[in-house]
């Protein structure tokens, strides 16, 4: 079993359940197979910019 994981960046990741969370990333509350996490990633992160180059580039 995964989780999903989500940095500052708002990047996506997946992560073994029975492991602790690593150092900047925190959990997404979404816990699956492999596919449903990648599932779940693929409709949640859909434009896969980092969050700090879609602000630069919007001027905030």
């Amino acid at each position: 079993m995964y989780k999903v994981v989500v940095n500052h960046e708002e990047q996506h990741s997946i992560w073994p359940e029975d492991r602790e969370t690593p150092a900047g990333w925190a959990e997404a509350g979404v816990v699956g197979s492999k596919e449903e996490c990648l599932e779940y990633i693929r409709g949640a992160w859909p434009d896969i910019t980092p969050l700090s180059v879609r602000q630069a580039l919007a001027g905030t």
